[in-house]
């Protein structure tokens, strides 16, 4: 059940934390059908499925049974042959990251992240917030990390603790601002955070971020501004902001939509039409992936990113990663600029969600945030008339986000997942 179902805890070992003794007795008294198996267990003094054999045969007398004997079927007792205990070796690729951190004190460190240095000349970056939600801090963070490995380190790993890599952005925060009306803190927000991404990508060292669990949102957006990603087998990737009413505004949009186009050579008159839809959709849609490889097939990871089938050697596996990027001559990538399709590809985007619309597939709101994202992906009114840039894309994005905020059914969906879990269409 752990490793095929990824439970913490197998069913016997949570019965063991329950407590075994109490937990027959609680069965008993609800009037649940205990099997005899367990009975006599019980009977024979067992206090759990998994006891320490050593201190077993200290506390019981010559001709006592292993208090952590099992009792078969036809109620004799098994008693395993006691054995000599011997220290394992411990596979040093499954060192933890609290294990793997240098000194006694992070590099940097603020209330919602640290920095630690990892060794080997890899400088480590791990979130504080709640679920590893992206705040102004951690925006900080990722500024301030960046930088000072580029001067004291030779590569960057983002490489979170806790049940998930990132949920997002703090929604929280989000809505306060927008019922206070604060547009200007929002785009200040926003901006923060692509210039972060930004400055991930661009970076004069390596970057590799560690998914596992959700990357949601801003989490995916992390991963698309590092280099490259070592990331859990079972990892749960998309860009779901429209889910929310609103559309990513960390660079996910222009760094999505620049990785589906990386592949074309510089110089080339390509057609864009397809590879800008393809983006839509898996936006529009909020398609999550729901493995590291399926999230390779949507374009949310390269080709090329580690999966680490065993979650206990990720970090290991994302720091070999970055070095390796160090010692084979990395450089930052090049800034590059599209022609996009423009005015028309904003129409015929719309007509394909005015179409849902018409199906009762989606909502008119469904429609307002689309045209939005539309807007965004095509480059603009211009996007065909020349090519457009990064921060052209970027300052659509922000503007498309802060629009967003300020619609009245936009902040209901915000409300609505802050206070429910669960995603409005209205």
């Amino acid at each position: 059940m752990r490793w095929g179902y990824n439970w913490e805890l197998g069913p016997f070992q949570v019965w063991d934390a329950l407590g075994f003794v109490a937990t027959c007795e609680r069965m008993e008294k609800d009037g649940v059908d205990v099997p005899d198996v367990i009975k006599k267990m019980k009977a024979a003094g067992a206090t759990s499925f998994y006891g320490d054999a050593a201190e077993g045969a200290k506390a019981r007398g010559p001709a006592e049974p292993r208090r952590d004997a099992s009792v078969t079927d036809d109620g004799s007792v098994y008693e395993p042959t006691q054995q000599k205990r011997v220290a394992r070796t411990q596979d040093p690729r499954y060192l933890p990251l609290a294990a793997v951190r240098r000194g006694d004190a992070p590099v940097l460190k603020n209330s919602g992240a640290e920095a630690w240095d990892l060794g080997d000349g890899v400088l480590g970056v791990t979130f504080k917030t709640k679920a590893n939600s992206v705040d102004a801090d951690v925006i900080q963070m990722l500024h301030d990390a960046t930088l000072r490995a580029e001067i004291d380190f030779k590569a960057l790993v983002i490489a979170n603790q806790g049940e998930h890599f990132c949920v997002g952005a703090n929604l929280f925060a989000v809505v306060m601002a927008a019922n206070q009306k604060q547009w200007d803190g929002i785009r200040q927000i926003v901006t923060a955070f692509q210039s972060a991404n930004q400055r991930l990508k661009y970076a004069a060292i390596p970057v590799v971020a560690a998914p596992y669990g959700m990357a949601l949102g801003g989490g995916l957006e992390i991963c698309l501004g590092a280099d490259r990603v070592q990331a859990a087998a079972e990892t749960y990737a998309g860009l779901v902001e429209v889910a929310v009413g609103l559309i990513p505004g960390g660079g996910g949009t222009l760094n999505l939509l620049w990785r589906a186009l990386a592949s074309i050579p510089a110089g080339t008159q390509a057609i864009v039409e397809e590879y800008v839809a393809q983006v839509f959709k898996n936006i529009a849609l909020a398609k999550v992936a729901t493995s590291a490889v399926e999230a390779q097939s949507l374009g949310y990871f390269r080709p090329g990113d580690g999966v680490s089938f065993d979650r206990d050697r990720q970090l290991h596996e994302a720091k070999a990663l970055a070095l390796g990027l160090c010692d084979s001559g990395y450089h930052p990538p090049a800034p590059r600029a599209f022609k996009l399709p423009g005015e028309s590809g904003i129409a015929t985007l719309r007509m394909m969600v005015d179409t849902l619309v018409a199906a009762g597939h989606a909502s008119e709101h469904d429609a307002k945030i689309a045209g939005k994202l539309a807007e965004v992906l095509c480059g603009g009114n211009g996007g065909a008339s020349r090519e457009v840039t990064e921060e052209e894309i970027l300052e659509l994005e922000a503007e498309a986000f802060v629009s967003l905020c300020g619609e009245p059914k936009s902040l209901e969906r915000m409300q609505h997942m802050l206070m429910k879990n669960q995603p409005l269409r209205n």
